[in-house]
């Protein structure tokens, strides 16, 4: 059988596959139950859902007409480079470098994943969410990251 939307047919499984991980991943914490759940059991229900959600995208997949094939499409390289680059370099860089400096070059780099952007705009944001995000984590969650590059570190929290 042909899927008659070829997006959601690779969307759904997808879905199936990230969110069966996450469930199969889950099942090596405690469990716990409804009223005293353990570590494993909210991400257990989240690859579930996301399992059960991409089983109705496939579904609706093979099942439902479109108007027209929605044909997936070539590879968008930059986007995908730029997200994945600024992934790799946060956790490489975050016991090194520190949060706020950390966030402000990785928003910075993402920031380029459109050949629209510009350099002032996206070092605004940078800055921003450098300090919002040492704001929320370190000051509000008190969470212990840390604050300055390796030399002179200190950690928050």
């Amino acid at each position: 059988m042909r899927p008659k939307s070829e997006r959601d047919f690779v969307a759904g499984l997808l879905f199936m596959l990230t969110g069966g991980a996450f469930a199969w991943g889950a099942l090596g914490y405690g469990f716990g139950n409804g009223r005293n759940p353990g570590p494993g059991y909210f991400p257990f229900g989240l690859g579930l859902l996301l399992a059960l959600l991409g089983g109705f995208l496939v579904f609706r997949a093979l099942t439902v007409e479109t108007d027209g094939r929605e044909p997936i499409g070539r590879i968008a390289w930059r986007p995908l480079l730029a997200v994945v680059g600024a992934i790799a370099f946060f956790a490489a860089a975050l016991p090194r470098l520190g949060l706020p400096l950390t966030v402000a070059i990785a928003t910075f780099g993402v920031s380029f994943a459109t050949p629209e952007a510009r350099w002032r705009p996206a070092l605004l944001l940078a800055l921003v969410m450098a300090g919002f995000c040492t704001a929320v984590f370190v000051g509000g969650l008190r969470l212990n990251l840390p604050l300055w590059p390796l030399p002179f570190h200190h950690w928050g929290g």
